[in-house]
């Protein structure tokens, strides 16, 4: 069954495109699920359509405009709530709303029918080119560079942004460079599962791993594999029964999530008696 699956060009590239986007889905995700800044992601997840828009207006590759345009969002929200005192989520709502406003409104200049803007919403890992896997490559390349070198900076503001301040760190460029990074993650993520669902994927994996590993290289590593596994399953899934890629993967990390809980649930009750 494997082999007659991997003898088709889009079905070997959906593969690569999940392993490789699970990479940065599960360092990335890691901070995301320890800092608690999950809404955070999804408002720059969904700023990100506007990017998506102006690259189609302006004739390019879609992620080619979404990376400079996430970027822009996750540096003014991060600015907006650390330094113009503006309360996170109106920051967040608003260029929620204004990205996916402008993305509508590029759509809308430019003549014809746009067939792919769809996959960017919802995802579409059976469609993803070889293009977009090498630019998947790279900005994991550069993820794991930036988090390598430094790996001890982050770790201080995950856990007590207030002491690494008194430290000396420069907790805000440092937290402005982590928005960064979820913004180029959301773009690994965007052909996978989709504007939309990005966030799902973002934090259930790394969630499960936080039950399981008590340090930040530990739930890295298991968030990047429990990803892997879902996606491949989920992908698999949608391969037999012709459902939707994205969705399909993210109904098969939820319900990891629910088992998972729930079995703790029964192991902690049973425990107790």
């Amino acid at each position: 069954m494997l082999h007659e699956i991997l003898a088709y060009e889009f079905m070997r590239n959906a593969l690569l495109a999940a392993l490789l986007s699970s990479v940065a889905c599960g360092i990335i995700g890691t901070y995301v699920v320890v800092k608690k800044i999950g809404f955070i992601s999804g408002g720059i997840a969904h700023t990100a359509f506007g990017g998506i828009g102006l690259g189609y207006y302006l004739g390019i590759n879609p992620l080619l405009g979404v990376i400079p345009f996430s970027l822009f969002a996750a540096v003014a929200i991060g600015l907006m709530s650390k330094k113009a005192k503006v309360a996170e989520d109106s920051a967040i709502g608003t260029f929620w709303a204004v990205g996916m406003a402008v993305g509508v409104i590029c759509i809308g200049l430019k003549p014809g029918y746009a067939p792919d803007l769809f996959s960017y919403l919802f995802g579409n890992i059976l469609t993803v080119p070889t293009f977009d896997l090498w630019m998947i490559l790279l900005l994991d390349l550069f993820i794991i560079g930036v988090v390598w070198l430094l790996n001890k900076e982050f770790l201080a503001i995950s856990f007590d942004e207030e002491y690494a301040r008194v430290s000396g760190l420069k907790t805000t460029a440092l937290y402005l460079l982590m928005l960064c990074l979820i913004a180029l993650t959301v773009v690994v993520m965007m052909r996978v599962v989709g504007i939309v669902m990005v966030i799902a994927l973002l934090t259930i994996p790394a969630a499960i791993a936080r039950m399981f590993s008590r340090t930040l290289p530990g739930m890295m590593v298991l968030a990047t594999a429990l990803s892997s596994l879902f996606s491949i399953i989920g992908l698999w899934f949608s391969y037999q029964w012709d459902l939707a890629s994205g969705a399909t993967i993210i109904v098969v990390s939820g319900s990891a999530f629910f088992l998972v809980h729930a079995w703790r649930q029964l192991t902690a009750v049973l425990k107790a008696q």
